[in-house]
């Protein structure tokens, strides 16, 4: 699914040729599970080595390293919300992983930023609301000449974005 430079594609995130990929991290930067494990295997132990050097970050927080062995020439590490049932800040933690992310791709010049679905795996964000704050964050945020891609995980996380895309296009 594609619209003004937002594609929606189902896939590996460590395998896309962009000028940077979002990391959902933890606190540490240290590496971890899913794709935050994927990405740091791809990588490399030089990005770990970078990773130490940032002393960790904040919840809805976002710092950039080198890609090293990944095709993405730059990794954003963001740290998503973990889900407590919303009432906890969550929707707004996560806004803000989407937006500082957008930040940093706009402080060096980058044209293309691929995102997973930040919070969805073991975090447990409800994948219908993490994706209406993904994608409205990033259509509000976004500059005209940067590219996005979401990359997700699976079919079901894909027809959800899919859906909610076209939801918010047609508002």
């Amino acid at each position: 699914m594609r619209s003004q430079t937002i594609d929606i594609i189902m896939g590996d995130i460590t395998q896309l040729s962009v000028d940077a990929i979002v990391n959902a991290a933890n606190n540490s930067l240290l590496g971890g599970g899913g794709v935050d494990g994927a990405i740091h295997r791809v990588a490399g132990p030089e990005l770990l080595e970078e990773c130490r050097g940032l002393k960790g970050c904040d919840t809805g927080q976002a710092k950039l390293t080198s890609g090293y062995q990944l095709p993405a020439k730059h990794v954003i590490h963001t740290v998503g919300p973990i889900w407590y049932g919303g009432e906890e800040g969550e929707a707004g933690h996560l806004a803000s992983c989407y937006r500082d992310s957008l930040r940093l791709a706009e402080q060096y010049q980058l044209k293309s930023v691929a995102f997973p679905a930040i919070s969805c795996g073991v975090y447990g964000y409800p994948a219908e609301q993490a994706a209406e704050i993904a994608i409205r964050t990033v259509m509000e945020e976004k500059s005209n000449d940067l590219s996005i891609i979401f990359c997700l995980f699976s079919e079901e996380m894909l027809s959800v974005y899919q859906r909610v895309f076209k939801g918010l296009s047609e508002n």
